[in-house]
């Protein structure tokens, strides 16, 4: 859906109408890259009023390392008998409200989480790691 008010391309064709044609897709609802502006004075010889917005440049943390249990290994056995016993010996007879089936499910994902750090390996990621 349109925003913008005021055309962005000037005709010097008397008699034309001037027209929006240039496009500038942004993240709707975002407040962060949703501000921008179209400059009918930095035309100069064009016949297109630039469009600009200021994108936030933030800092990112990359991951440098990953958890991984290799297939068909010890680790890789023991980890599904750690998960596969918390959830045979997991108590679901008291879940009578959605507040309970939340708190069993974030509790199995706790023990979840706790066998896969216990035995996973951690590795660092390299311009030489697979991509998948």
């Amino acid at each position: 859906m349109p925003t913008n008010p005021y055309p962005t391309r000037y005709l010097n064709t008397i008699g034309e109408a001037n027209s929006t044609i240039d496009l500038m897709f942004l993240r709707y609802g975002s407040s962060e890259i949703n501000q921008h502006s179209v400059h009918p004075d930095w035309c100069l010889i064009s016949d297109h009023a630039p469009l600009s917005i200021v994108i936030p440049i933030v800092d990112e943390i990359i991951s440098t390392s990953k958890l991984s249990i290799q297939q068909k290994s010890e680790q890789e056995n023991t980890f599904l008998e750690e998960v596969t016993s918390s959830f045979k010996n997991f108590d679901t007879s008291n879940i009578t409200n959605k507040e309970d089936l939340k708190f069993i499910v974030n509790k199995l994902n706790s023990l979840v989480d706790q066998a896969w750090n216990k035995n996973a390996k951690r590795s660092r990621i390299t311009k030489h790691s697979k991509k998948w």
